[in-house]
């Protein structure tokens, strides 16, 4: 009897909502309702912003989930952008099919998760912050010498104990922080992929194109100063042809004479 009641408990902590439970339970499938648990963190990345360098990353992250690697690309790419200037802001949310990235930027580097559309902003958020204070305490001195990608791996270890303790917003902790009117996120931006990608790249198109137009503004001055050169030459050139003629033969004349 005590074994069942222990079992019980533990099932109904896991649960997202009792209904679910009692479903589970006269249907007989337990397998479904231990699976009912939201899992908040999709994806989390740690990057420098300087140059994008890639610094850590929770190494278990999008294995159970489809197109992971599509999302972890796009990530990278946001990471780029931001190593160009192309985003200004320190936070913001980001809109990308049902996942939402966030992202926060200290000293410079960026800490970004991929969650749920559905999972509270505000968690998400302190979650960066706690892995924002312990890996500046951990590594700080260290990341501007970092030479090599995900040079702080180890970090994972982090990441995964941190990512446990945000996976059920209902427990007393997290409703804890999600009541806390010190921590506000409501100013914090929110934009579509598309959106903020699409002005990175049309960025580069106006750099590229700006470079290509210099660079071609630079081989047309280098064209005229050749056409000047040769008109220059073609207008001259006889008479200096005439003077030196008239030169050599004067001083032959005196070497006769």
């Amino acid at each position: 009897m005590d074994s069942a009641k222990t079992l019980a408990s533990s099932l109904l902590s896991d649960c997202v909502d009792f209904r679910v439970f009692l479903l589970s339970i006269c249907r007989g499938n337990l397998r479904n309702f231990t699976c009912c648990r939201v899992k908040m963190v999709k994806l989390t990345m740690i990057a420098r912003v300087t140059d994008g360098l890639p610094l850590a990353e929770g190494l278990d992250d999008g294995r159970d989930q489809k197109d992971a690697e599509f999302y972890k690309q796009q990530a990278k790419s946001l990471f780029k952008n931001l190593s160009k200037g192309h985003i200004e802001s320190s936070r913001m949310s980001i809109e990308t099919g049902p996942y939402v990235f966030h992202y926060i930027i200290e000293g410079r580097v960026c800490y970004l998760t991929m969650c749920d559309r559905s999972y509270p902003k505000k968690l998400a958020f302190q979650y960066l912050e706690d892995l924002k204070n312990e890996f500046e305490k951990v590594n700080g001195s260290q990341i501007e010498t970092a030479a090599r990608p995900y040079a702080f791996i180890k970090f994972d270890t982090f990441i995964q104990k941190t990512k446990k303790l945000y996976l059920d917003t209902r427990t007393q902790r997290n409703l804890a922080k999600l009541n806390d009117e010190l921590y506000e996120v409501h100013q914090i931006m929110t934009r579509n992929i598309q959106e903020v990608l699409g002005v990175g790249e049309k960025l580069d198109q106006v750099s590229q194109l700006s470079s290509r137009l210099t660079s071609e503004s630079r081989i047309y001055a280098d064209k005229a100063k050749d056409l000047n050169r040769q008109a220059f030459i073609r207008k001259w050139a006889p008479v200096a042809i005439v003077l030196g003629v008239v030169f050599l033969l004067f001083w032959v004349r005196k070497k006769i004479w």
